[in-house]
């Protein structure tokens, strides 16, 4: 294995990381950033207003995206193992 090589799989595991993290932090941005607006506007400043609905989209987002991350965890596995055995073999 090259440093071309390393450097594509490198790359690739960080598009991996954002595929993943991604959906799961933007839906908490946005939710969060809505019940800021919401607790501005109404001074009412309750660290559980902030905390439960995050949560609540949190766990939605997880279960809509879940599958389509885990698809993208084992094909990216695959491939590191194929690597591996690429390696291993010569």
């Amino acid at each position: 294995m090259n440093e071309g090589e390393t450097a594509a799989l490198v790359h690739e595991c960080m598009v991996v990381i954002l595929k993943l993290g991604g959906p799961v932090l933007g839906v908490a941005l946005v939710v969060g950033l809505i019940m800021s607006v919401i607790q501005a506007v109404t001074q009412i400043n309750e660290a559980m207003l902030a905390f439960l609905p995050k949560l609540a989209a949190i766990g939605v987002a997880l279960m809509l995206f879940g599958p389509f991350m885990v698809t993208t965890l084992l094909n990216f596995t695959r491939e590191v193992f194929d690597h591996i055995l690429a390696i291993g073999g010569s």
